[in-house]
């Protein structure tokens, strides 16, 4: 059935709201204020308000309009004692909450807060407006706005990067329809947002899981708001001071992404659907035969049994067993699809187990929801109650017993086929005995569905890393899953917005994220997949996905024109594998997003603010995808430093735009002066051994540092010191080039041997010192390049 709002019925004259029905009420003024060891509780004239700080740079300001208000009921963030180290000065109209990097100026009459940093520049304030509700529960903030403010994060949204001047909503939602910058709510309610401002960034998290509103309009009323569709009004001031200081904060409270094995982080292969055994098979034959790598193939809906999960069609896939132990012998894995939509069949034992032992979605007056999904009636498991959540992982055994590390969560906002694409907003969930309306956890949904599998397929992995993809989620998603940008479309508008929905997941707190290599529903074509897979090579995650009655876009489908391409930008993801490993490591342990927008690198030059066509892996390499059919010539912009231009190693001065040539088979590529850089062998998934690495140095006159890391890429063994870490350190001085290495650290003992290293931007009478002896015979002066053997 067409949903009516996407007719003309959507702008009827009927449909406008009535005024007066949703008055603003405002906190009011203070009328006591009592110190509770580490929590600061205002009881005001309409409302109550506690201050709780988290450390010196982190505070909690919660609302609530009836009560005071209740500090242990996040999804996300674990409940944790305040800083203690807060001077409390109280005056006649005013009273102060000072840590050492903060002060909060509460004005009394009436309720406002403002934020200043340890040098009194004011960070966030609130002005004619603060905080408030209105009689349809909706709880609200308005803080004030300049100009020269920018705005980032909001987990997933289309347009451009800054957000500035536009309204989002976050409601997890199945959007099938065309993304485009008009598009709000898509699968992922990331209700977390950056403010960078001449330099200096802060950011805001607001907990609360109802749908929530955040309208950055400030034009024309120099004020930003952010309001929630009930509950309370709760939310995290970052004061940072730089973006990824904000960033390590934020996800200091919501969690960072495990490290993932290290064939999640190469080439997948998908489509709705491939549909038979012997089909996949044969892809994989192709991709054999054609020497392109490939890591994972992933299985949709046709895999199943009527679309039940957990089964294998016995007609199409006659030995999965068979089929998923050979595939692992030749470095192939099988990710199958997971949807939380659980067929209504009696003779089905998941529906039963269901029914029988009350683990399924429920109205209040007791009776289960259901709705049509891809199985047809479907019955949905109400993750909000502990034992469901240990009974979904559990039943992943079916999959692990087979050999599969991966799986590939869909549908999870939860989708419904009906007009409003969802669950119905009046089933009850448990929540472990805090019954909670649909209408409060349903942005949660996915959040809990993928820490139901994450942690039931760790358990039965034994020891190995599992790999979760997921569709939809919430704030922390990243401590579970990866993320990829749903159902984009074959155009180069989608490939362009791309770019800024991964930077701003990343921004987000999710930086394993990707869209649809070649876009998932239309036709692709010859060119736009060969630019899509170049872009796609440094995307955190790395996936070729259609639909169904989509043309094909394998990496051959559109014939020996771009083959030949696609081909080496596949081998290149192989062959920067070892670094990206690396910047995940990173990742894990900070939180800073391997793929990053400039402004995060270079956060005092505006001119990387708007920046939405290009980005950077780690610190210091430049990527500068090319976004439109037929253009082989685009604007490059080099923030500060000294840039070489990967392929033909030619030196660009940074502080400017230039002007790049890029045939089809060139992807702008720009390495920073200083930069140590590792290059592996290519080969056909990463579970074939390398024995050389090679070690691109571009030297300038300071010491560059580089940690070469590995580990078995399978288990978390690296957590218990099983892990090898070699410091590189290299320095230019004139003509000469001084390389030292120190063993960190060889708990595990990498595949490869021989490290090559190239140096860059040297003449052939240079030197070059391993270790400060000179090393003779080993060093080809023609090449730069010295080769020294080593056994870890």
């Amino acid at each position: 059935m067409k949903n009516v709002q996407d007719t003309s019925f959507a702008i009827h004259p009927g449909n406008k709201k009535q005024p007066g029905k949703s008055a603003f009420q405002d906190i009011g003024k203070l009328i006591t204020f009592k110190n509770e060891q580490d929590k600061f509780i205002f009881h005001c004239e309409n409302g109550y308000v506690t201050i709780l700080c988290y450390s010196r740079d982190i505070v909690r300001i919660v609302m609530n309009p009836t009560d005071e208000p209740v500090l242990d009921r996040s999804f996300t963030v674990k409940n944790a004692d305040g800083f203690k180290a807060v001077d409390v000065h109280e005056g006649a109209e005013q009273l102060e909450l000072l840590t050492n990097d903060i002060r909060m100026v509460i004005h009394k009459t009436p309720f406002r807060l403002s934020i200043y940093d340890q040098h009194d520049q004011l960070l966030v304030a609130e002005l004619e407006k603060g905080m408030g509700y209105d009689n349809e529960g909706k709880v609200m903030c308005y803080k004030a706005a300049t100009e020269d403010d920018h705005y980032y994060g909001f987990g997933e949204k289309s347009g451009f990067l800054n957000k500035q001047g536009e309204k989002l909503t976050m409601w997890n939602s199945d959007v099938y329809a065309p993304h485009n910058p008009e598009t709000d709510s898509l699968y992922e309610s990331i209700p977390f947002f950056m403010t960078l401002t001449n330099g200096r960034a802060t950011g805001i998290f607001l907990d609360n899981t109802f749908q929530t509103t955040f309208d950055m309009r400030t034009e024309q009323t120099g004020v930003y708001s952010m309001q929630a569709d009930g509950g309370q009004l709760d939310y995290y001031f970052f004061a940072g001071p730089t973006p990824k200081q904000v960033i390590a904060q934020y996800t200091g409270l919501t969690g960072r992404m495990p490290l993932p094995p290290k064939w999640a982080i190469g080439y997948h292969q998908s489509r709705y659907s491939y549909e038979t055994e012997v089909e996949v098979r044969e892809l994989v034959r192709h991709f054999q035969d054609k020497q392109i790598p490939l890591d994972a193939v992933h299985l949709d809906i046709h895999h199943m049994d009527g679309y039940r999960v957990f089964t294998f069609d016995a007609d199409r896939f006659p030995n999965p067993d068979q089929l998923i132990a050979e595939l692992k012998e030749q470095g192939i894995r099988i990710v199958p699809i997971v949807d939380p939509g659980v067929k209504a069949d009696s003779e089905y034992s998941i529906y039963q187990e269901g029914i029988l032992h009350d683990l399924f979605c429920k109205y209040m007056e007791g009776n289960v929801y259901f709705g049509d999904v891809w199985p047809g009636k479907s019955a949905f498991p109400d993750f909000t109650k502990k034992r469901v959540r240990n009974w979904w992982g559990e039943e992943h055994q079916f999959y692990t017993d087979k050999g599969i590390e991966g799986i590939w969560n869909d549908m999870n906002e939860p989708a419904v086929f009906n007009e409003t694409k969802t669950m119905d907003v009046r089933v009850m969930h448990d929540n472990d005995g805090n019954p909670k309306f649909h209408r409060e956890l349903h942005n949660v949904y996915g959040n809990l569905m993928g820490r139901a599998t994450y942690h039931g397929m760790k358990h039965l992995l034994n020891g190995k890393r599992p790999f979760l993809l997921t569709r939809a989620g919430y704030a922390g998603v990243q401590k579970y899953a990866a993320v990829w940008t749903g159902d984009n479309r074959s155009f180069w508008e989608h490939l362009e917005m791309a770019i800024p929905m991964c930077l701003n997941l990343g921004v987000s707190g999710v930086p394993f994220s990707g869209p649809d290599v070649g876009g998932f529903a239309h036709d692709s074509n010859g060119e736009l997949l060969t630019r899509w897979t170049q872009f796609g090579a440094f995307t955190p995650f790395f996936r070729n996905h259609s639909a169904i009655e989509a043309v094909r876009q394998e990496p051959w489908s559109f014939g020996e024109k771009y083959e030949p391409i696609i081909k080496q930008y596949i081998q290149l993801r192989y062959k920067w594998l070892q670094h990206l490993y690396k910047l995940f490591k990173t990742s894990g342990e900070t939180g800073i997003p391997l793929m990053r927008p400039l402004f995060l690198e270079y956060p005092e030059d505006k001119k990387t603010y708007q920046l939405s066509d290009q980005f950077l892996i780690g610190d210091n390499v430049l990527i500068a995808p090319i976004l439109r059919p037929g253009v082989t010539d685009r604007i490059v912009y080099l923030p500060a430093g000294e840039w070489y231009d990967y392929w033909t190693d030619e030196k660009y001065d940074g502080g400017q735009k230039i002007m790049v040539h890029a045939e089809l088979d060139t992807l702008p590529i720009f390495i920073k002066k200083g930069t140590v850089l590792p290059e592996a062998e290519i080969t056909m998934s990463t579970a074939k051994p390398i024995s050389n690495m090679t070690i691109h140095i571009y030297p300038d006159e300071s010491t560059s540092t580089y940690q070469l890391y590995d580990d078995d890429g399978q288990t978390f063994a690296y957590e218990a010191n099983a892990y090898f870490a070699l410091n590189i350190h290299a320095r230019s001085a004139s003509a000469s080039v001084v390389i030292d290495t120190v063993l960190e650290n060889d708990g595990y003992k990498p595949g490869w041997t021989n490290l090559l290293f190239k140096v860059h931007g040297l003449t052939s009478d240079a030197n070059i010192t391993y270790n400060e002896k000179k090393v003779n015979g080993d060093f080809d002066a023609e090449t730069c390049t010295l080769v020294f053997s080593g056994s870890w």
